[in-house]
């Protein structure tokens, strides 16, 4: 576990693959056992990233701090940037994607649909080309809202799987799948001051 910035509110790491970001019902290790191990205290969970995936996160160490970043996630003024690892090219170097998606919690798996009903939410991202290098290539993409495995079942609906995402359809022998968390932008949740933190990608 590798702190970035820490002070008396939150606390910014890197999350590895295959572990929790937040405590599930099961109270095995997590990211939010471990911090809060690390600071003797509570560490409130912000946002959420897979299980398989990895990279820059941020905890509040206090019940204001949780409240004051929650509020500003609400608001947009979260900004969350991932680098994906897709099959393909992306038809246009930069777009948007917006989809209504319904997550299967059976299955928790995430599904494409036409139609708006129960459960079903909006999703949109933001995306850019950095490169393309054979079958694969490599995007930014920004998040306007947070579903489940948003960023993987919107690439793959437009035959654009991950690279190493079995569950939506990639082909290839990867174990790992090729999304990692970028770089996080906020504004700290007492001072104000606006911050920014990045990782480059481990694949």
């Amino acid at each position: 576990m590798r702190i970035l910035f820490e002070d008396e509110s939150v606390i910014v790491c890197i999350k590895e693959r295959g572990l929790l970001s937040q405590t599930d019902s099961g109270g095995g290790e997590s990211m939010v056992s471990l911090l809060s191990a690390h600071c003797n205290n509570q560490v409130y969970p912000l946002h959420r990233l897979d299980r398989e995936v990895g990279g820059v996160m941020v905890y509040a160490k206090t019940k204001k701090a949780a409240a004051n970043l929650s509020r500003d996630i609400a608001e947009h003024k979260f900004i969350k940037e991932y680098i994906a690892l897709i099959h393909g090219k992306p038809e246009s170097d930069s777009g948007e994607m917006r989809d209504l998606l319904f997550k299967d919690s059976r299955k928790n798996k995430s599904f494409v649909v036409k139609r708006q009903r129960k459960g079903v939410k909006e999703a949109l991202l933001e995306y850019s080309l950095l490169e393309t290098d054979g079958d694969f290539s490599t995007v930014l993409v920004r998040l306007h809202t947070g579903r489940t495995h948003q960023i993987r079942v919107q690439f793959a609906s437009r035959k654009m799987p991950l690279k190493g995402d079995k569950k939506y359809g990639a082909k290839d022998e990867s174990r790992n799948i090729g999304l990692w968390s970028f770089r996080i932008t906020f504004n700290h949740p007492v001072t104000g001051e606006k911050l920014s933190f990045s990782e480059p990608p481990d694949f």
